[in-house]
Order: structure tokens, then sequence, then C-alpha cells
């Protein structure tokens, strides 16, 4: 029976992980059109929940704090007292699908971690790294569906665009910045693209979120004061509300962090600084989505998480100029 189906998600990881998991839930829910869908998902990235309907439930699971195992169990006996027809599960973890076997679901879906998964699982995907990672996502329902969701979508009208607009996002999550996860350029880079931008005659609006204060405050400093410029840190409260000033922007520059993935929802032209990561596995093949990059050739590059798990000393691939920053923008 495919209506009132109940589907339990579960995906650990930061806001914009969830937010990349979007397309794989609302193919479910085109599939089952009267599912009920919980998803499991860490505390730090519940605000989700805000951006969509194809969510009905929450589950929060603190996955990497120091009760991570008394974590896993809460998550098992939930499983097995909610009584769920199917589970989908990311996570490339070969203990995922013992995780998913002791829930006691009937339908379980989870990547292939070797032969004990294609075992406890109904069906052991392949985990197909080498691709934009909403497409990654949704191979876990290709054997349930033949809905195919490209890119997320979430429930924020249509913005009407402020004229000549740049909008600025320069923030990462400070769990990168201390884990030493370097993903963008410095505050003084940032603060002089503004000024370069105001130069050229656009008008500039500075955004960030709560781990961004100390980055605002020097670009605050940097920055000459004119009509043009309008600081909204501080003014979005929420994701929802980060999103509608995104769409009402003509242009959004930001790092490789969770902004950067409502802005795919929200079609907002925007440029992307990446230096170690992969750009050909965080953004989608678009015109309307461009990395900024530098020219630095350095054969490991992208090494953040394929070959290191934290950023080198050097940093040659962020070594990019406000100039080349601004230069993109017409």
């Amino acid at each position: 029976m495919k209506n009132g189906k109940r589907i339990l998600a579960i995906n650990f990881g930061g806001i914009g992980d969830e937010i990349f998991f979007l397309p794989t839930l609302i193919s479910l829910k085109k599939e089952f059109p009267d599912s009920h869908i919980t998803l499991a998902l860490e505390s730090r990235s519940k605000s989700v929940k805000d951006l969509t309907d194809v969510i009905d439930d929450i589950f929060p699971v603190d996955v990497k704090g120091k009760n991570k195992y008394t974590e896993i169990l809460k998550l098992i006996s939930f499983a097995r007292r909610e009584n769920f027809d199917m589970v989908v599960s990311a996570g490339s973890n070969k203990f995922i699908s013992i995780i998913l076997w002791l829930t006691g679901i009937k339908e379980r879906y989870g990547y292939n971690s070797g032969k004990l998964s294609e075992i406890l699982l109904t069906k052991a995907v392949h985990l197909n790294k080498n691709q934009y990672a909403c497409a990654m996502y949704h191979d876990l329902v290709s054997p349930v569906t033949s809905y195919k969701t490209y890119l997320p979508e979430i429930n924020v009208p249509k913005q009407e665009k402020i004229p000549n607009t740049v909008l600025i996002h320069p923030g990462v999550s400070k769990l990168s910045v201390q884990k030493g996860m370097i993903k963008t350029v410095g505050a003084e880079i940032w603060g002089e693209t503004i000024n370069l931008l105001l130069k050229k005659g656009k008008r500039v609006l500075l955004a960030g979120g709560p781990d961004d204060k100390d980055c605002i405050e020097k670009i605050l400093t940097i920055v000459q004061p004119c009509a043009n410029f309008e600081n909204y840190y501080g003014k979005t409260k929420n994701l929802k509300e980060l999103a509608e000033l995104i769409g009402k922007a003509e242009t959004f520059i930001c790092s490789d962090s969770a902004p950067l993935h409502v802005a795919v929802a929200m079609k907002t032209k925007t440029f992307v600084i990446f230096g170690p990561t992969d750009d050909k596995k965080l953004i989608p093949q678009s015109d309307l989505v461009l990395p900024v990059k530098a020219s630095d050739n350095c054969p490991l590059k992208p090494c953040l998480w394929e070959r290191r798990q934290t950023t080198c000393q050097s940093l040659d691939c962020l070594k990019i100029s406000a100039q080349n920053i601004a230069d993109k923008i017409i």
C-alpha cells in the first residue's frame, strides 16, 4: 500500500547536509503522498524543518556528543516504539546497517558498506560520491521510487528582487573552524570586496549568522560607510528569513556553507568561494551557481575530506583577491 506509510529518515550532519537531503525526502513524499516522514538528525540542524513541509516530525540525536552510544540506543528504542514501515539512512559507516536492523523496521535502505549491509538491508545501495551531493543522497530511494528531484526545494515563495543588489554572507560554521576546516577567505578580503563593489555602484547587503560575529565586526571596520551599504547582520532571525533575503538579492556571494544551498533552492545567481573542498560535489551544474577559485594549481586540490580531515597550513587554494571576486559581478 503506497499511502499511509510511516517513514523514518536518518541523516546526520550540518544544516547544509539536511538541505542536500531534501530532494530525497521530496521524492519519497511524491511516491507516498499520505506518508508521515520523521527525520532523525543532529540538534544543530533542526531548523531545516522551517524550510519545508515534507518533514512531519524531527527526532534530534546528538551523535557527536560524549554520550553518542546512548543517543544511538535512544534512536533504536524510538524507532521500535513508533512502528515505522520504512527507514532510509545516509552514512557509509559499516555499523549503519546493524543499527537499521536493530530498529526492527521491515523495509531498510542504506548504502552498501560490505557483505553485512547486503544481508541486513532490504537494499544496499551503491554509494557514488563522485556526483552532486543531492544526487548521491537521492540514490538511496532509487529502489522505491521513479521520481527524481534534482535540487532542494523549500517553502519560501519567490521574492521581488531589490535592483542592483549584491548580498554577501561570508561565514562558515564555527564547528568547521574549530576543527581546522578553513574553507573561505578572511574578513579582510570580504571587506575589500564590499568596498570594490560599492565603487562599482552596487548596493551591497551584508548578512551573517551567530557564528559569524567576529568576522562581521572585522568587516565593518574595513567597509567605507555609504548609503549603498546596509548591514543585515542580526536582522535575519532564522533560516527562513535568510532565505527570503537571499531571494531578494540579484546576486549572492558566499562561502561553501549552508546559505549556499539555500541560494540554490531560491534560484538566486550565486558566486561561491571554494578552496579545499570540491565544487563539483557541492554545487549543481548550473549557470546560476558558479565557483570562485584560486589559480594555485595545487595537485592535491580538492583535498578536504578526500585526502585530509583538516586544511593545510599554506592554504594556497584560498589565496583569492578581493579584485578577483568583485570582477565576477557584472
